[in-house]
């Protein structure tokens, strides 16, 4: 006999098959691992709520009205998802110096203009933007320009700034590209599938900064393949100067 009969089968003699297979998942611990699982996780000890989280930051930043409060935004994606990316207007815009680049020529290239992009051009500006001769934040293209843009694709990817359809970059509309990507906030995860993103000024009052938090993080949560309750395991927030302060509520 072997070991394993010699000690199972003095118990099960006299017990119902389904009795007994109900003795092994409970030593095998099945039962009291579905029940864990079950449970809500309990916020950190110490996280605060987000009222308070931004108070303390205020305090370290007294004088200090232009600092930028920072969300840092830790995912849990589900294996083989998408970057996690996106963008969206804030209630309260904080940035007002973003630079837009269009690549775009003829009329497309006037309504870019007017509509307000720092740079308009066609292959010519490609030219510049391999060389290094501008700086600028967002990139848009018009579709019949994308073959020339392409040629820069390794030199904008990296940065985020390649214009893609998925993103809406590509667009022969330019004109209302340019007026959103003015006011519009990007952002996209890093390695470790965690957002950093500035969401508003020290000097905005609690209320603004609230909203604009809401929002982001209304866009990161879109990005959810799965359970939204879970895409999202921790969230800090914190200031130019200040700490890093763990939300309970964000």
């Amino acid at each position: 006999m072997s070991v394993t009969s010699r000690f199972t089968l003095p118990l099960a003699r006299g017990l119902p098959s389904a009795r007994i297979a109900s003795l092994r998942t409970l030593a095998a611990g099945d039962s009291s691992r579905g029940y864990a699982t079950k449970r809500k996780a309990a916020p950190h000890p110490n996280s605060v709520p987000l009222e308070k989280a931004i108070s303390i930051l205020k305090a370290y930043e007294v004088g200090q009205p232009k600092q930028t409060v920072e969300l840092h935004v830790h995912c849990a994606p589900e294996k083989g998802q998408p970057p996690i990316r996106g963008s969206c207007i804030l209630p309260m815009a904080y940035k007002s110096d973003i630079t837009v680049l269009v690549f775009a020529e003829g009329e497309k290239a006037k309504e870019a203009e007017i509509a307000g992009a720092d740079y308009v051009g066609g292959e010519d500006l490609v030219n510049k933007v391999r060389d290094g001769e501008v700086k600028f934040d967002k990139c848009l293209s018009t579709p019949e320009m994308l073959p020339k843009v392409a040629k820069i694709a390794r030199m904008l990817g990296p940065k985020g700034l390649m214009p893609t359809v998925n993103k809406g970059t590509v667009t022969s509309e330019v004109a209302e590209a340019v007026r959103y990507s003015k006011n519009a906030l990007d952002f996209r995860a890093d390695k470790a599938n965690i957002v950093h993103t500035g969401v508003a000024k020290v000097g905005f009052s609690a209320e603004d900064i609230t909203a604009n938090i809401a929002t982001v993080m209304k866009s990161v949560r879109a990005n959810s393949k799965g359970s939204r309750a879970k895409f999202i395991s921790r969230v800090y927030l914190s200031s130019t100067r200040g700490p890093g302060v763990q939300v309970a509520d964000a």
